[in-house]
């Protein structure tokens, strides 16, 4: 009888696992099923390209049936999970819970946005981690040029073209930079707007962007953010936020109608629900080979668990990048075949070998092996990393052809914030997604 692993989460890690296992296993060795709430891996290292329109959003994304030819993919919510049983507790499309018997299980559930209990910024606050955050964010900015470009009074216009962004790790340096230079290029399409200027701001607070660089990296890209009139304010934190502006520490007032929250992340909330033992931070416990303490069929990474890094000898875990994820999860699908018989558990044993941080057209800073890069060289070398990491010929082709788009045509400029939310059958038009109330119900039509 076959052995059958389950995965929960389908990111890098459980996108990888599963992969893994299809090239260890034999067909007839064990059943493989993913269970995932979409059916696509978001590749995140390509998320800022999509917000800032350099990039369609279907091609930062890697169909799961495409890629995985053995995987049973189950769509649904991961709840919970009773280790001692081995089942999984899923809520399917339809809105059933099952329960999903396992021999193995691998947790890749990945994390969630951390927020903190900041006044207003729940309310007020746009987050940077999911697709549709980050389409939305494009949106917002296009409608935020669109509503400064009618108004009047300059200081009620410079409240819209002032944005605000917190957190200047990956997410929020990218993210800003790959935005501003969005914006940079479009405002010449907005007369009054292109007049007054834009603010951006990026909050931190440590003493310096980017901690996951070389200090002389971090140097050079605050250097070129300032260089294009973008504010860094280091070592300070939000106090509040509402409708129209941000309090900052020590009592600065910005008004601005765009907050953006990339502060770090947290396990998925469901990790506290799955019944395995939790660091203080709330990640899944694991040892060297990714195997969850306590639990010899159960295996976590990513985000999720708090993996053992190689590179500082064990005492801290390794950090939440797409790099480690990935790797983690072919040594977990490698691990798991060894478990059922195939080949000889092993401790996960990678180091980083190098970072890139894209800041827009022709700008980034990287380091490979030891060698610092910055300007067009590290930006050339970033894109051809991602090209060749992303999964699937299909998708590198979809990916080239954009890029060689926007470099020769520009970024589109349409905002397309309705896709996905179609109104009401009888909605009003001038009452938003309002169906008509007062419509007069239709007469039977009596049979001819």
């Amino acid at each position: 009888m076959a052995w059958h692993v389950v995965i929960a989460g389908g990111g890098f890690g459980g996108f990888y696992a599963a992969r893994t296992l299809e090239k260890v296993l034999p067909p007839q060795a064990a059943r493989i099923t993913l269970v995932n709430d979409v059916n696509f891996m978001l590749y995140t290292p390509l998320l800022p390209g999509a917000a800032a329109g350099t990039l369609e959003p279907r091609h930062v994304v890697v169909p799961l049936r495409e890629e995985l030819k053995r995987t049973h993919l189950r769509l649904g919510t991961v709840l919970g999970a009773a280790p001692q049983d081995n089942t999984l507790e899923v809520r399917t499309l339809k809105g059933t819970v099952e329960e999903l018997s396992y021999d193995h299980l691998i947790v890749a559930l990945g994390s969630v946005s951390r927020t903190l209990p900041i006044p207003g910024l729940a309310e007020h606050g746009i987050g940077f981690k999911s697709l549709p955050e980050a389409i939305e964010l494009r949106n917002h900015v296009l409608r935020t040029l669109e509503v400064a470009e009618t108004l009047e009074d300059p200081a009620e216009r410079k409240m819209w073209l002032t944005y605000v962004f917190v957190g200047a790790g990956y997410a929020g340096l990218e993210g800003l930079a790959e935005l501003q230079d969005f914006a940079a290029e479009v405002i010449e399409l907005y007369p009054r707007c292109r007049t007054q200027g834009m603010r951006w701001i990026l909050v931190e607070a440590r003493d310096r962007i980017m901690p996951e660089i070389p200090e002389p990296l971090a140097d050079f890209a605050t250097r070129e953010l300032r260089g294009r009139g973008i504010a860094i304010r280091t070592g300070t934190t939000l106090d509040a936020v509402t409708a129209d502006e941000v309090t900052l520490k020590g009592g600065e007032v910005i008004p601005t109608k765009t907050l953006v929250w990339t502060a770090g992340v947290k396990p998925h909330p469901v990790i506290a629900r799955l019944g395995l033992p939790l660091d203080r931070q709330g990640r899944i416990e694991v040892d060297a080979t990714l195997r969850v303490d306590g639990h010899e069929n159960v295996w976590a990474l990513g985000d999720a668990a708090a993996v053992p890094d190689p590179a500082k000898k064990g005492k801290s875990a390794s950090p939440p990048t797409a790099q480690h994820a990935l790797r983690q999860g072919k040594r977990a699908g490698k691990n798991v075949a060894a478990s059922i018989g195939s080949g000889k558990v092993k401790p996960f044993t990678f180091k980083t070998k190098g970072v890139f941080v894209d800041m827009g057209q022709g700008q980034a800073v990287a380091t490979t092996l030891g060698i610092r890069w910055r300007g067009v060289p590290a930006w050339w070398l970033a894109r051809s990393y991602h090209l060749a990491a992303l999964p699937g010929t299909k998708r590198k082709w979809r990916l080239l052809v954009d890029w060689n788009i926007q470099l020769i045509f520009g970024r589109d400029t349409s905002e397309l914030g309705g896709l996905g939310r179609a109104p009401g059958l009888g909605a009003d038009p001038t009452a938003g997604d309002t169906p008509v109330a007062e419509a007069a119900p239709r007469e039977p039509v009596a049979p001819s």
